[in-house]
């Protein structure tokens, strides 16, 4: 079995599967910080090049004192609060630069502090984001992974629903300041597996699934 033929035998598991989240409670332990950073990186934003933006969930250790560790969410104004500390601009920044940033306004109030940021829930930045709207089972805004193709964001956004064009489906894309649009076949690519149309996804890209005329 090919590498795109296993990617549609697993959207076509995933089509009927409920997604689910998990986070780890606030009061979490820098041992706890320790253990999911020594199990490695499981998705982008654990990446060291990961950019935090507006609306990811972050974690915050502070070793030795779990009264400051906490999480948080990253404010549309992009900026965090956490235990003693108010507005620190965490949108634009690395987990390791806001590590850094954290820990050296904690001095104030904590010797040598050691500061671990593990990006949760993550979106990223608008630019770095794709974003799917319309007739997908769970539209949503998703990080941009170097090397996405379309198939990897249906699988993700769970497939079609059963109202969707998905032959009339676009992808608005920025070209040098100008909105293109390119026409994909979604329903030929997850029901016949037609892999011409698992098209390589950009940073910025809109899939806008309609709607089918009834």
């Amino acid at each position: 079995m090919t590498h795109s033929m296993r990617h549609l035998a697993l959207l076509v598991l995933l089509l009927p599967v409920a997604c689910s989240s998990h986070s780890m409670p606030p009061d979490a332990t820098a041992a706890t910080a320790a253990a999911v950073a020594a199990a490695g990186p499981s998705n982008p934003a654990n990446a060291s090049d990961y950019v935090i933006g507006s609306g990811d969930q972050l974690s915050i250790f502070v070793y030795d004192s779990p009264q400051l560790s906490t999480e948080v969410p990253v404010r549309p104004d992009g900026r965090i609060s956490t235990p003693l500390l108010s507005d620190i601009q965490a949108s634009g920044k690395t987990p390791a630069q806001l590590s850094k940033e954290i820990a050296e306004r904690l001095k104030e109030y904590v010797r040598d502090p050691n500061v671990t940021v593990i990006v949760r829930g993550f979106i990223g930045p608008l630019d770095r984001q794709v974003r799917v709207i319309g007739e997908a089972a769970d539209p949503q805004a998703l990080p941009y992974r170097d090397g996405m193709t379309l198939l990897d964001v249906m699988i993700t956004t769970k497939g079609l629903t059963k109202f969707a064009a998905g032959n009339r489906a676009v992808i608005v894309r920025k070209v040098d300041g100008k909105d293109v649009t390119i026409h994909v076949h979604l329903s030929d690519l997850i029901k016949d597996g037609d892999i011409s149309q698992n098209v390589p996804m950009q940073p910025g890209d809109t899939l806008i699934i309609p709607q089918t005329w009834f």
